[in-house]
Parts: C-alpha cells; sequence; structure tokens
C-alpha cells in the first residue's frame, strides 16, 4: 500500500465525535504535562524576582543583626555587668561598657521580660511571629500556598530582638528564615505572580536570609531546598535559591564585612586514619540529637496548656535561673555561653579560649555548656520564644564535638587530632541529622572552616546521621517527600494506579468488529455509521479472539486512495492489537495508550476476548475527579 498526502477530504476518522491525528493525545497530553518544568520565559522571571528577594532580604539581615547586637550590648553587657560571649566575626565593636558590679538578679529576670514584652507584641499584631519561624514557613510553603503575612517582616524582628537581646537561648538563623520567607511571599503577592513561583519566592527568601546572617552562601541555598522535606529537596526552587542567596550574602558583608562567624585553624589536614573517631562522634551526636529534640517536645508538651501570655516569659525565667546559677556557682563564661545565641562557646569549642583552659577541665566544662545550652534552648524555644533551633544545634554540635575531639587527643596521644575539626565535623552533623538536610551541613561547615579540607570526614559523619537520626526531625511541619506535600498535586500515573481498569471501562455496549475476510468497503461504512467506538477490533471466526485491531490512522490513509477499497480486507490492513486486561490498573493502561498514540485501547479477557473498551475520556474524568 503506498502512502501519498492525505486528501483535502475529510476522512471516515475525523467525523464529527473523533479527532485528527494530531488531536489523538489531547486529554492525556494535558494531563501528563501537569509538572512540566517551567518555560524559559517563566525562569528568566523568577531569577530576576529571586534577585529583589535576595536584596530585601539581605538588608532586612543587617538590621536585625545590628539591632541585636546593640540592644545585647546596652542589656547584658552594660545593664547586667557579664560580658556576652560573641564569636570570632561577630560585630564586638558593638559591646558596651560593663557595670562595675555584675547584677546576677538582673540576669535572672531579663529573659522572661524580653519573652513576654515579645509576647505582648506579638499576640497583639501577628500571633505567628511566637516560635522559631523556621516551623511556620515550612508550614506556609506546604499548606497555605506560600502565605505568609506581610505584618511578619516588622514584628517577627521586634519580637527576636526582645527574646534574644534580652537572654532568651536561641539563634537569629530560624527567625530570619521567616523574616526572608515572609519578604517572598510579600513580593510574589505584589507581582502577582503564580502559586508555584511564589513558592520558589518564599524558597529564595528563606535562602537569602539564612545566607545573611550566617555568612555561608552555597549551604544557604541548599539548606533552603532540603528544609521542606525529611527524604526529599526541592529542585525548581534550587538555582533561584543560588541567585537569592548570594544577593542576600553580598549585601550583608558589603555592611559587615566577609568575615566568617568562626575564626579557624589556617587548615585541616585530612587524615585517614581518624575517620573512625568521626564514626563514633557520629553516634554520640545521633544520641544528643534525639535527646535535643525529645527535650524540646516535652517542654512544647508540658507548655501547651499554660496561658498563652505568659509561656514564653516562664520558659525565659527557666533560661535565666539556669544561667544565673552557673554564673554564680562557677565561671560566668561559662553561663553566657547557656544563654543567648551561644556562637562564642562554639568559637571557644573550635579555637580554645582563656577561660576554657585545657585537659579534663575543659572537657567538662564543654560538656556542661552542652547540657545547659540544651535545657534552657528547649524551655525558650519550646514555650514560643520568638528564637531559632538552628543555632543550638550547631552549637552543642560544637561543644559536643569539641569535647570529644579533646578526649580522644588526650586519649591517643596523637598531635595529629585536632579538636578543632570534631567541633567543626559536630557542629554541622548534628544539625544536619536532625534537620534532614545533610548537603547544606555539610557545605556550611566547609565554608564557615574556609576549606573544604573537613570535607570527607562530613561525608561520613553526615550519611550516618542521616540513617541514625532518621526518626528524629527538629521541624515537625516537615514532610517525607514531595508526594506527601499538598504544593504538589499527585503525579497522574500515583493517582490512576490506585484504579483497575475493570473499574472505568465500557462493557457491555454494542460495538463494531469484523473478521479477517471483512472487506474494506464494509469496514469504511460501518465505521461511518459508528458514533462512539474508535478502535476497530479484528477477531479469529471460531475462537472469537482478537488478532488485530484496525484503527482511524490506517482508515485515514485507505481514504486517500478509494480504488483499494474494492480489493483489500480486513487482514490486510489491520495491526497488532493493543490491549490491556480488566485487573490491569489504570496508570499502566494511560502508559500503553500514550506509548500508542490512542484514545481507546482493548480490553480482553484470559482468553483474548474482548470484554469492554477503555477511553481516554474516561480516564480523564476519574483523573480530575480524585483531584477535585
Amino acid at each position: 500500500m503506498v502512502e501519498d498526502e492525505p486528501s483535502s477530504t475529510p476522512p471516515p476518522s475525523t467525523r464529527q465525535g473523533q479527532r485528527a491525528p494530531h488531536q489523538r493525545r489531547g486529554l492525556l497530553s494535558a494531563i501528563f504535562r501537569e509538572a512540566a518544568p517551567l518555560d524559559l520565559r517563566i525562569v528568566g522571571r523568577v531569577l530576576i524576582h529571586a534577585v529583589v528577594v535576595g536584596a530585601a532580604a539581605g538588608l532586612m539581615a543587617c538590621v536585625l543583626y545590628y539591632l541585636l547586637e546593640v540592644v545585647q550590648a546596652f542589656v547584658i553587657d552594660h545593664l547586667t555587668g557579664y560580658q556576652s560571649l560573641r564569636a570570632a566575626g561577630e560585630f564586638e565593636e558593638m559591646a558596651a561598657v560593663k557595670a562595675d558590679e555584675p547584677r546576677p538578679w538582673l540576669l535572672w529576670i531579663l529573659p522572661a521580660l524580653g519573652a513576654f514584652l515579645a509576647t505582648l507584641i506579638a499576640y497583639q499584631f501577628a500571633p505567628e511571629c511566637m516560635g522559631a519561624g523556621a516551623d511556620a514557613t515550612i508550614r506556609a510553603f506546604h499548606q497555605k500556598v506560600s502565605e505568609v503575612r506581610r505584618r511578619v517582616i516588622t514584628i517577627k524582628p521586634l519580637a527576636t530582638i526582645l527574646t534574644l537581646s534580652f537572654g532568651g537561648a536561641g539563634g537569629r538563623e530560624g527567625p530570619m528564615m521567616h523574616i526572608g520567607g515572609a519578604i517572598g511571599s510579600t513580593i510574589g503577592r505584589y507581582l502577582h505572580v503564580s502559586q508555584r513561583e511564589r513558592r520558589i519566592l518564599l524558597i529564595s527568601g528563606v535562602a537569602a536570609g539564612t545566607s545573611a546572617i550566617f555568612r555561608t552562601p552555597l549551604g544557604a541555598a541548599l539548606l533552603a531546598v532540603e528544609l521542606l522535606y525529611r527524604d526529599d529537596f526541592e529542585s525548581d526552587a534550587l538555582v533561584p535559591a543560588v541567585l537569592a542567596s548570594v544577593v542576600g550574602y553580598s549585601v550583608f558583608i558589603s555592611v559587615f564585612g566577609d568575615a566568617t562567624l568562626f575564626d579557624t585553624a589556617a587548615e585541616y589536614p585530612f587524615v585517614i586514619r581518624h575517620l573512625p573517631l568521626y564514626a563514633v562522634l557520629t553516634l554520640v551526636l545521633a544520641a544528643a540529637g534525639r535527646l535535643f529534640v525529645k527535650c524540646l517536645r516535652q517542654v512544647e508538651s508540658l507548655s501547651r496548656d499554660w496561658p498563652d501570655l505568659f509561656r514564653a516569659s516562664i520558659g525565659g525565667l527557666v533560661a535565666g535561673v539556669l544561667g544565673t546559677s552557673v554564673a554564680m556557682i562557677g565561671d560566668p563564661e561559662v553561663a553566657m555561653g547557656i544563654l543567648g545565641g551561644g556562637y562564642g562557646a562554639a568559637q571557644a569549642a573550635i579555637t580554645g579560649a582563656p577561660w576554657l583552659g585545657d585537659g579534663g577541665a575543659a572537657i567538662a566544662i564543654l560538656a556542661l555548656l552542652a547540657a545547659g545550652k540544651m535545657l534552657a534552648a528547649s524551655f525558650t524555644i519550646g514555650t514560643g520564644g520568638s528564637a531559632g533551633a538552628f543555632a543550638p544545634s550547631i552549637v552543642i554540635g560544637a561543644l559536643l564535638g569539641g569535647a570529644f575531639g579533646r578526649t580522644v587527643q588526650q586519649l591517643f596521644d596523637d598531635p595529629a587530632i585536632q579538636p578543632g575539626a570534631f567541633a567543626l565535623v559536630g557542629m554541622g552533623t548534628l544539625f544536619g541529622g536532625i534537620a534532614h538536610a545533610p548537603l547544606g551541613a555539610l557545605v556550611m561547615v566547609c565554608e564557615l572552616a574556609g576549606s573544604y579540607d573537613l570535607l570527607v570526614p562530613l561525608m561520613l559523619t553526615e550519611g550516618i546521621a542521616f540513617v541514625a537520626m532518621r526518626k528524629t526531625s527538629l521541624y515537625k511541619a516537615q514532610l517525607p517527600t514531595r508526594q506527601d506535600s499538598p504544593a504538589h498535586p499527585p503525579r497522574v500515573l500515583e493517582v490512576l494506579g490506585k484504579l483497575t481498569v475493570a473499574e472505568v471501562m465500557m462493557a457491555r455496549r454494542d460495538f463494531c468488529q469484523f473478521t479477517a475476510g471483512t472487506p474494506v468497503r464494509a469496514i469504511m461504512e460501518a465505521v461511518s455509521q459508528n458514533a462512539w467506538q474508535d478502535v476497530f477490533p479484528v477477531i479469529d471466526d471460531s475462537t472469537g479472539q482478537v488478532r488485530g485491531m484496525i484503527t482511524p490512522e490506517l482508515l485515514r490513509l485507505i481514504a486517500a486512495e478509494r480504488e483499494l477499497e474494492m480489493f483489500l480486507v480486513a487482514a490486510d490492513t489491520m495491526q497488532e492489537p493493543v490491549t490491556v486486561r480488566p485487573g490491569d490498573n489504570l496508570g499502566r493502561a494511560s502508559e500503553v495508550m500514550w506509548t500508542h498514540g490512542l484514545r481507546e485501547l482493548l480490553v480482553v479477557d484470559e482468553d483474548g476476548q474482548i470484554v469492554g473498551f477503555l477511553d481516554e475520556a474516561e480516564i480523564g474524568q476519574i483523573y480530575l475527579g480524585h483531584l477535585g
């Protein structure tokens, strides 16, 4: 049979009720393309918007950081007479002149006062600003189409400054994630972008805010896309997050300089024989991570029935009592490591400090600091204080890592063991494990260290921690995978895979079928009278089994050569049958239909006899009905 150009006369296959070949995949094509990537024009627009989000988040990070340092210097250093512990990269120029005499009674009450004032403001204007912030941002992404109220941009910084600058035990990174997410959501709302683009801008804001406040641009971008899920990441947002992160970081360092947050040794050479020690450290950190999250959840549960207005202040009071007790009994520096962000304590674990000392005393102090930080942070954050859990996690990890490094250094008398390396690895491993963000945590530590010397140990520890802390999650709003998020509608095949062909197929309906010897002229006439059928089976005379099928494409070709009708029979024009069974799932049937370019499939039983038809329209209706 010769294939010529189709005639201009509409063939039987294009009669009313059927579609031309180029239209055949209409409905299936639409639903199979539901997750198509953003086209280039949209990608370009999103990247431009991400730059704007990054700049705004970077500026807001500058404001938050500056005000935190100014207020903390006045409240803690000047009023209480205790010197705040700061990391090497923190803005020490803000340190105020200390009071002549320490005032422990003031140190005891200030965290409660700050938390109470923060609660008053937040509950008056934006109750969602209480708490760490990261969970609220993750929840907004999944449940609230990335809608974060504009007022979060102003209320969250105020609540955070009052909580942290008055001695609350928590970090600024979690609140900055919330603020950055609010900036991304607000800009997306003003620009009238789609829900999908607004989600990307929210993540971009999280990346930019974290990048600026922690000074780790690539790690922050990876963290932002990992943080949403326990076993997945938001791949669509990676490039915009990287771009926003670069912009936010650039804005911040242009104001405060490009020094990393922590000072580190010049280098940490990789020693292969130390890998087993890093593996053992990971097991210690896994136990500590589970304990920290358990403490946090216990405090949340315990305080749930407390009066809303006083919950956070009670938590601040406990943290204040804990810090004051340590200050009066022991070293004030240890107390200041328990309160506030704790970055200075982590710095001491990495590089040492005069007040820390050496040997067994240093190990004991680091362990005490880790335990105190765990309790103080649990009561500050677990009762709803506006402070992040990110900083306590990395501080606890650094303290335990530093203690472990000093311990094995003494046990093995190995000068190649650097406690600072174990502190940095502990910092990234504990947070990466409980946050289920191994890649972001790994890169962050490398950026903090200023080199990739610790890359191999971190790869080992993050891998072990990912397995060891599978059932522990710092962020309750995290979901397992993209499939579990309302932000991502179920994929076509996931929905259809739960249904069988038998539930949808058209059965007990009159249909046209032919035998191998049926003349094509008779076939054409019968087809022209058929109002619904799209695929016409050719069956065996004796057994009734399907031997082949005739499709609209074949009829269209024959219509172009009218003189062939009198010579051809069904056996000359049929092709191999494409069939499914009643027990097959609709996902497989849809793939078969899509692959062969059909709108209809023959449904046959185990004997190869026709029991019904499966139509594209029926599949589309049941899929759309499921989504609705």
